[in-house]
Formats: structure tokens, sequence, C-alpha cells
């Protein structure tokens, strides 16, 4: 909309009239959302609610850069038990290895990393043990 409030009409008069025309030619039921609730309706109020949301709808992460590889580091102990290859394996966990040494040899600033690289073959061989069972 480009049209601006004509002179001598109170802004809120205004904008109704532009409201009520807008549903009279189903512009508004058309919108993304109509009829459903308000996600977060019930929440506590977050000044900061719209900042999260487009973080979290972008993926964008605001952790440290030592809680940001912690964080790495859980997911990809978790995912190992997906992992279809050995190889798999070993690609997984020398990736998040290198990123642990790196941050090991120039600490990240935040808190403190507390990690230390996998062993790569241990892990590999519990793999191998919760696939093959017998």
């Amino acid at each position: 909309m480009t049209e601006r409030k004509p002179a001598g009409v109170s802004f809120e008069s205004w904008v109704d009239k532009q409201i009520r025309e807008s549903e009279q030619r189903g512009d508004i039921s058309q919108l993304p959302g109509f009829g459903k609730p308000l996600d977060g309706i019930g929440a506590p109020y977050d000044e900061n609610w719209w900042i999260k949301q487009k973080l979290q709808r972008e993926g964008v992460s605001v952790l440290p850069p030592a809680l940001a590889l912690r964080k790495q580091a859980e997911d990809v102990a978790e995912s190992v038990s997906g992992a279809r290859t050995e190889a798999e394996v070993r690609r997984m966990l020398s990736e998040v290895n290198e990123k642990i040494a790196a941050a090991i040899r120039r600490p990240p600033p935040g808190p403190p990393l507390n990690l230390k690289p996998f062993d790569i073959d241990a892990v590999v061989d519990e793999w191998r043990t919760a696939r093959d069972p017998s």
C-alpha cells in the first residue's frame, strides 16, 4: 500500500477504513496463518520474541564458540549410531576431532572447552558392537 493518509482525516479513521476495505476484498483471509491461533499466545511476554524467532527460522546459533563446539560434539556422538558405514563414522568423528584439536591449541572465547578428541577406534568398536549383537 502506497496510499498516503488524506489531510483532515484522523489517522485512526483512515486505518480502520483500510482494514475494512481489505476485509471486503478478501485480502485478509488470504494471509498465511489466517484463522489460526497466534504462536506463544499463552507464554510470558518476551520483548525479544521476534529476534529469537528470526534466529530459529534462520538456524543461527547464538552460543559462544566453546559451547557451540560442545554441542556439535554431543550431536556427533548421538548421530554415530545412525551411521551406515564405518567410513561414515570415522569421517564424522575426524571432522569434529579436527575442530576440537584446533580449539585446544587456540582456545575460543567464552567458557572453558572441557573437551578432548574422540578416540575414533574405540567409538568405531562400540558402533560395530551395537550393529552386530552376536
